[in-house]
């Protein structure tokens, strides 16, 4: 058989079977184009149809969301849970709510988010949910009974040992908080059904910074092998949630001098560069009072906000994009290289264009595909679930090690899975391989179900 006519016939097949789903469709496709060496060395994947089931979501649930706002006046969203893969554990992976969220944005999370959780070697198989609900601007009232009302529904759908949800874009403690209560007040059990929960109700310590904390480590990993790192670099990074702030956190502390961010309304270019207290400040800012980063230079003088800009101009020699996907495209990339960008570490889900990342790839610069480096967030997520079966708490510098090994170990498998089929050096390759291989193998065992 001819791979090539093969990987050609699926990928217009797929785009034949849902031709509005084009997020989704450009995740299946970085992932089947680094495929070939490794259908050509294992035909069986072909013969047993693993790509065709591969894509499929095992289960798709849907369903209405009404609510009450402070007013009195209802509203109605729509939810979803889309349990892509268990091939390796149960599905396991955030839940979104922002007014972005559609079908084809989850089908392209949870697909990630099996190749991902592949990657940790934690037995997790892949999932996604959300709705098209923001939280921004809405009281917390608003939002506790959006969420009572978003489990009342979902609760059927997840459990410890089928579906673990954790938070995502939009959804942090407190509304993981809404959803646990509710879910344990229908269930009458007190599990660890959902991870992001505070530490003092069953949560795990640096669980908030540990996507973040795993970006900087991954980005440290890779300039190891060129035998540099990230002390003295200067760094920028795109968005200020929860990865955004802690990548930069953990940036500086290794070494690196971040001098742009951005978030909704524009960007900061600061050339003194990120330090504790202009984190503490950020934390607050965006944490507590959910503000906007016009406030920031108020406070620091020699910072510059740019309305409207991104980070993308601004000189570095480390480019971090954690904000959603498609945001860093080819100009971007132009621009990057341009002004001298040695390592572009994905902290969010494909943040860069096929462009981009083509553009990077043939500069010949550092490049990790966001399934490798922001691997930090599920991987604790696997501890959290680890503590809470165990009845005990790990200290910080406990999870802070698990976290180390685990980055290390994901940077180790893409490296060594693209050296083996000829691909030596390329991140993007060597995570879908690996990701891939573990997943094809497990389905293979289980069967045709």
């Amino acid at each position: 058989m001819n791979i090539e006519n093969y990987l050609s016939d699926f990928i217009a097949a797929q785009h034949q079977k849902d031709p509005a789903q084009k997020v989704f469709h450009q995740a299946v496709e970085e992932v089947v184009n680094t495929l070939k060496p490794v259908l050509e060395r294992k035909d069986v994947y072909i013969k047993e149809k693993i790509l065709e089931r591969m894509v499929e979501p095992e289960r798709i649930i849907i369903f209405r969301v009404p609510w009450a706002d402070d007013k009195g006046e209802i509203h109605v969203n729509r939810g979803f849970r889309v349990q892509f893969n268990s091939a390796l554990g149960p599905y396991k992976g955030g839940i979104r709510f922002h007014s972005s969220v559609t079908q084809d944005s989850l089908k392209f999370l949870a697909f990630e988010q099996t190749f991902k959780n592949s990657l940790t070697t934690l037995p997790l198989g892949g999932g996604k949910g959300g709705s098209d609900f923001d939280t921004r601007g809405k009281s917390d009232g608003e939002v506790m009974r959006f969420c009572h009302s978003f489990i009342n529904e979902l609760y059927h759908h997840i459990g410890y040992h089928t579906d673990i949800p954790a938070g995502d874009l939009g959804c942090g403690p407190r509304e993981i908080g809404y959803m646990f209560g509710q879910y344990k007040k229908l269930t009458n059990d007190f599990t660890g059904a959902f991870t992001g929960k505070k530490p003092n109700w069953g949560g795990s310590l640096l669980r908030p910074e540990a996507t973040g904390y795993g970006v900087a480590y991954f980005a440290q990993n890779m300039l190891s092998t060129r035998n540099d790192s990230l002390e003295g670099k200067t760094a920028i990074v795109s968005g200020t949630g929860n990865v955004g702030i802690y990548a930069m956190e953990k940036l500086s502390q290794l070494g690196a001098k971040v001098v742009g961010f951005m978030d909704y309304d524009g960007s900061i270019y600061d050339p003194d560069g990120i330090n504790e207290e202009k984190i503490a400040f950020l934390k607050q800012l965006v944490f507590k009072r959910r503000g906007s980063l016009k406030e920031y230079n108020k406070t620091f003088k020699h910072a510059k906000f740019r309305l409207g800009q991104k980070t993308w101009d601004i000189p570095c020699d480390v480019a971090c994009p954690t904000a959603c996907e498609n945001e860093l495209d080819e100009k971007d990339a132009a621009l990057l290289l341009k002004n001298g960008c040695k390592c572009v570490c994905e902290g969010s889900n494909m943040p860069c264009t096929p462009s981009a990342i083509y553009a990077f790839q043939q500069a010949g610069i550092l490049y990790s595909p966001g399934k490798a480096s922001n691997a930090g967030g599920v991987a604790v997520s696997g501890l959290e679930m680890t503590q809470n079966s165990m009845r005990i708490y790990w200290t910080r510098e406990e999870v802070d090690q698990y976290l180390k090994r685990i980055m290390n170990s994901i940077h180790n498998s893409c490296l060594s899975h693209a050296e083996e089929y000829g691909l030596k050096g390329n991140y993007m390759a060597g995570a879908n391989i690996a990701g891939f291989i573990k997943v094809a193998d497990s389905m293979l065992d289980q069967g045709l179900v």
